[in-house]
C-alpha cells in the first residue's frame, strides 16, 4: 500500500535543456514532475506544494547546492535528496551523502539510472512515513467489523454506503463502545482513498502544549526543543483520511484552526510563514451532545456547523438486541483462544441479551473475553459472567439500574482488572485519558494503586 497515487518530484536545475528532459522523459502516471531553476523558486514551491524527491544540482547561481540540501532537509521532513553532480565535485557529493543526501548522480547521466535512484529513493521516504503512521496509529492496530442484521444497522450501513464515495466531513454520534471506529474504518475502505492510510487520532490524548504542532507540524527553531522540521497529522494525511475520535475534547482554540482548513485545505506549520495546501478527508466522532456543548459555549458554534454536514448515529446495543447473538458468535471466532473453540450455553446468553450493555459493543467484547478465560470445557455459562450478574438480574425481579450507576460500576470493574492503569483502562473503554480522569472524579471513584477500589459516595 503506497502512502499517495504518485510520487511527488522536485528538480533544481538552473539548465532549462535539463529541466526540459526530467520534465519530458521521467513523467508517467506514478510520477509528477515539477522544475525549477533557482534556490528562491525551489523554497517557493515547497511552502506551497508536497515534495517526495528533490533532485539538486550541486552548482546553483543564487546558492551553493550543499549548503542548500542541509536548508531543504531542515525544511521539508522525509524528503529524499538526489544530488547531480560532474566529476569534479564527486568528493562534495560523498560528503553530501553523510550529511543527509539519499544519492548522487554524475553528469553525464543515464535516465535509466535516474529512474532506479528515484524509485529506490521513494522507498526510502515511503518507510519513513509509514512507520510515522504506525506510530500514530499505535492503539488502533485491528478493528472489528459492524456485525449485526438489525434494521438500526441496515440503516448505518445505507448511510455508510451515500457519503463514504465523497469527500464531505461526517460526523459519526453515539455512545462509547456504539462502533464508530469501526464506522469510520468502513468509510474509508469504502471510498476512493480506500487505498491510503487512514489517520486515527484521539482528541483525548491531545497534550494542550503541544496540539498544534502535533496536528500541524513546525519548521526548525520554531520552539524550545524544536530542532528539526516535523511533520504533523495534516501532512501525513495528504491524500488520505483523517479520523478525529472524541472531538468534543479539542480545544475551542484548535478548533478554530481546524475550521480554517476544512474550508480552505490550506493550513500553515508552527513557525512558518508560508501556507501548504493539503487534500484531507475528514471524519469526526463523539460520544457528546454537540448542540448542548455550543449553547453552553464550549463548542465553536462555526466548527460545529462545519463538521456536522453528514451524521450518522450509531445505536446502543440494548435498542438492538437482536445482533447480540451474531455478536457473540463473530467474539467466539475472532478472539485469540489458543486454538480451542468455544461455545455459550443457552442461560448465559439469554443473560446477555437481558443486559441494558452501558458500555455497548465494546463491553460485549470484554464479558465474552473474560467468559473465555474461565469458561469450563470450552463452555461459557452464567458463572463465568459473574461481574454482569447483577446488571444481568431480571428487570421484573430486580428492577432497572440508572445509565449512570451502570457506567461507574462498569469504570470500577475496568479499573479493578487493570489493577489502576488508568492507560490500560483508557483503552479497553474506548475514551481518552482526559475523560477518564474527569468520569473518575465526577463518580468519586479511588484509586488506590491496584488495591481496593469503590465508590466514596456510597
Amino acid at each position: 500500500m503506497s502512502i499517495f497515487n504518485s510520487i511527488e518530484i522536485l528538480v533544481v536545475d538552473d539548465e532549462s535543456n535539463i529541466r526540459k528532459l526530467f520534465s519530458r522523459e521521467l513523467a508517467s502516471p506514478g510520477r509528477e514532475i515539477h522544475t525549477v531553476g533557482s534556490a528562491a523558486e525551489a523554497f517557493e514551491h515547497l511552502h506551497k506544494h508536497h515534495c517526495d524527491v528533490i533532485i539538486l544540482d550541486i552548482r546553483l547561481p543564487d546558492a551553493n547546492g550543499l549548503e542548500l540540501m542541509t536548508r531543504f532537509l531542515e525544511t521539508v521532513p522525509n524528503v529524499a535528496i538526489i544530488l547531480i553532480t560532474g566529476y569534479a565535485d564527486v568528493d562534495n557529493a560523498v560528503e553530501a551523502m553523510k550529511n543527509g543526501a539519499y544519492d548522487y548522480i554524475t553528469k553525464p547521466f543515464s535516465l535509466e539510472r535516474i529512474e532506479q535512484v528515484i524509485e529506490k529513493a521513494y522507498q526510502r521516504v515511503r518507510l519513513q512515513r509509514e512507520n510515522e503512521l504506525l506510530r500514530h496509529n499505535s492503539e488502533h492496530k485491528s478493528m472489528p467489523k459492524f456485525i449485526g442484521h438489525s434494521q438500526a444497522v441496515q440503516q448505518v450501513r445505507f448511510l455508510i454506503e451515500k457519503a463514504a464515495p465523497t469527500d464531505v466531513p461526517v460526523l459519526l454520534t453515539g455512545e462509547s463502545g456504539t462502533g464508530k471506529n469501526v464506522a469510520a474504518a468502513a468509510l474509508h475502505a469504502q471510498s476512493r482513498r480506500a487505498d491510503q492510510p487512514l489517520i486515527i487520532k484521539n482528541c483525548g490524548t491531545f497534550d494542550k502544549e503541544l496540539l498544534r504542532s502535533e496536528l500541524f507540524g513546525y519548521c526548525k527553531g520554531a520552539f524550545t526543543g524544536a530542532d528539526r522540521s516535523t511533520d504533523g497529522l495534516l501532512s501525513l494525511a495528504h491524500k488520505a483520511t483523517l479520523f478525529f475520535d472524541e472531538v468534543g475534547e479539542l480545544t475551542l482554540e484548535l478548533q478554530g484552526a481546524l475550521l480554517r482548513v476544512l474550508e480552505t485545505q490550506h493550513f500553515r506549520r508552527v513557525g512558518d510563514k508560508e501556507e501548504r495546501c493539503v487534500d484531507v478527508r475528514f471524519i469526526f466522532a463523539t460520544n457528546k451532545d454537540l448542540e448542548k456543548e455550543v449553547e453552553a459555549g464550549r463548542f465553536h458554534d462555526a466548527f460545529y456547523h462545519r463538521i456536522n454536514v453528514f451524521k450518522i448515529e450509531l445505536p446502543p446495543l440494548r435498542e438492538r438486541r437482536e445482533d447480540i447473538p451474531a455478536l457473540v458468535e463473530y467474539f467466539l471466532m475472532s478472539l485469540p483462544k489458543d486454538g480451542q473453540e468455544y461455545k455459550i450455553s443457552p442461560r448465559a446468553m439469554q443473560q446477555l441479551m437481558d443486559n441494558p450493555w452501558p458500555g455497548n459493543v465494546r463491553e460485549l467484547k470484554n464479558i465474552i473475553e473474560r467468559g473465555m478465560i474461565l469458561a469450563e470445557n470450552n463452555l461459557i455459562n452464567v458463572k463465568a459472567l459473574p461481574f454482569c450478574q447483577k446488571s444481568c438480574q431480571n428487570p421484573r425481579e430486580k428492577g432497572f439500574s440508572t445509565l449512570e450507576e451502570l457506567e461507574r460500576s462498569h469504570i470500577s470493574m475496568v479499573m479493578h482488572a487493570v489493577q489502576g492503569n488508568k492507560s490500560r483502562a483508557a483503552q479497553l473503554l474506548g475514551i481518552g485519558r482526559k475523560t477518564l480522569y474527569r468520569k473518575l472524579e465526577e463518580y468519586r471513584l479511588t484509586d488506590v494503586g491496584g488495591q481496593d477500589m469503590g465508590f466514596l459516595n456510597k
